[in-house]
């Protein structure tokens, strides 16, 4: 029975059926056919797996971007970093990575960077003479530092499910955050003569200043998020809660650009993107009960016991395999399934939870931009208008300098658990 339900599985993959919908199914007809099991765990379980006030995070950090997006926040923090580096070769790139990283610090969402961001910088790195892949590379590369730097959706999922500190998996991310964004600017600028990147005109000083001061509102979200969380001010859900509330006053209030009689569409809108991942997590929980019936963790911890290599091996494997995971299936459903799995074989390997999460976090962010599920790359490819192949191609260069930083969190492990060592003492 256990091969028939895989081969349903993929066979619905294969035909476009959506994810959350084939996990369900499966689940559904996986447990129907266990006479020991009553049909109704498939319903209890989707419930239960929702039923925590640490997924609350997910619709607000959502409601959050979009009010940022409709506050027209984003356009300010555009125009912030176009006058700090638009006057490079290739400026307008590099602006595309910085405001990504300042924008992931406020969102948690990669789906909700490339969507807002993407929407202004594609066409206007296509009017000024950047070639669509690499308007749309760009763009979708570097939207995947927001399932990485803090907050991040998928990091408060991987901690619900791993019970560990968000807040601690928060700031091992921090750091290979910073240098996936260094990565993807050094590729810009490696290709910048090469393929003879436009500049803009220097902003005057003054200019530059005032437009700074016009986005320090923004600039100051990511730092008040992720002091209060490391401060213990409030939890990640409180904080994401405190995003949305300071969004809207100083969309309304200070900037006047969110009126309030659109908020209702707002919320639709976000009800709507929440949907797709929550619905999509609720059935993996139930697909993870049948996997527990089947002891697939028993079979799977002791593979890796036995496997010679070590941690690194371990780690390798773990990356290779969310990485093929991840080119089909969004990042929440595949910790649900899949982390309860391994996490058990780290343990024993002495690798920490946190470090395990991480590195799941970063493989699957990358997941974003292959093709065929890649939903950032399907996001940034419908705005400029090209096929999924070519975005692909405008993204490979970027996706490889990823892989670069992805390898040295696998070959130096230990080394990222510094900062959360320091502000987190009593974990570790």
């Amino acid at each position: 029975m256990g091969a028939l339900l895989v081969i349903m599985f993929i066979a619905f993959v294969a035909i476009g059926v959506p994810i959350s919908f084939a996990l369900g199914v499966v689940s559904f007809t996986g447990i129907a056919s266990l006479a020991q099991i009553p049909n109704t765990v498939v319903f209890s379980k989707m419930f239960n797996g929702l039923n925590s006030f640490t997924l609350l995070a997910v619709p607000l950090f959502i409601l959050a971007a979009n009010l940022m997006n409709e506050g027209e926040i984003t356009e300010k923090l555009i125009n912030c970093c176009n006058s700090l580096v638009g006057h490079f070769r290739g400026g307008l790139a590099y602006s595309n990575v910085l405001v990504s990283m300042i924008f992931a610090g406020i969102s948690g969402s990669s789906q909700a960077d490339t969507a807002g961001v993407g929407k202004i910088f594609i066409p206007a790195m296509e009017k000024q003479g950047y070639d669509k892949g690499t308007s749309v590379g760009v763009t979708a590369a570097s939207s995947t530092l927001g399932s990485i730097i803090p907050p991040s959706i998928t990091m408060v999922v991987y901690a619900g499910i791993a019970n560990v500190s968000t807040g601690a998996l928060f700031m091992s991310g921090l750091i290979p955050g910073i240098l996936l964004g260094l990565a993807m600017m050094a590729v810009i600028k490696f290709y910048s003569k090469r393929k003879n990147f436009p500049k803009s005109e220097r902003v005057p000083v003054g200019e530059a200043m005032r437009q700074t001061l016009q986005s320090l509102p923004a600039l100051l979200t990511p730092i008040i998020l992720i002091g209060g969380i490391v401060s213990g001010m409030f939890t990640p859900t409180e904080s994401a809660a405190f995003a949305c509330i300071y969004a809207l006053i100083i969309g309304i209030f200070y900037y006047k650009t969110i009126k309030i009689r659109n908020l209702p569409r707002i919320l639709v809108e976000t009800m709507k993107l929440s949907s797709l991942s929550l619905f999509a997590l609720a059935t993996a929980n139930a697909l993870g009960e049948l996997l527990s019936y089947y002891q697939l963790n028993v079979v799977v911890q002791q593979f890796f016991v036995n496997m010679p290599g070590g941690r690194f091996l371990f780690l390798l494997v773990v990356v290779a395999f969310f990485m093929f995971v991840g080119t089909f299936m969004d990042a929440v459903p595949a910790m649900i399934l899949f982390v309860p799995i391994i996490l058990p074989s780290a343990t024993l390997l002495g690798i920490s939870p946190i470090i395990l999460g991480l590195i799941i976090v970063v493989t699957l962010a990358l997941g974003l931009v292959t093709p065929p599920y890649g939903l950032c790359l399907l996001i940034a490819s419908s705005i400029s208008g090209i096929t999924i192949e070519d975005a692909f191609k405008g993204t490979i260069p970027y996706f490889l300098s990823s892989l670069v930083v992805l390898f040295l969190l696998v070959l130096f492990p230990d080394l990222w658990l510094a900062i959360p060592a320091t502000l987190f003492p009593g974990l570790f």
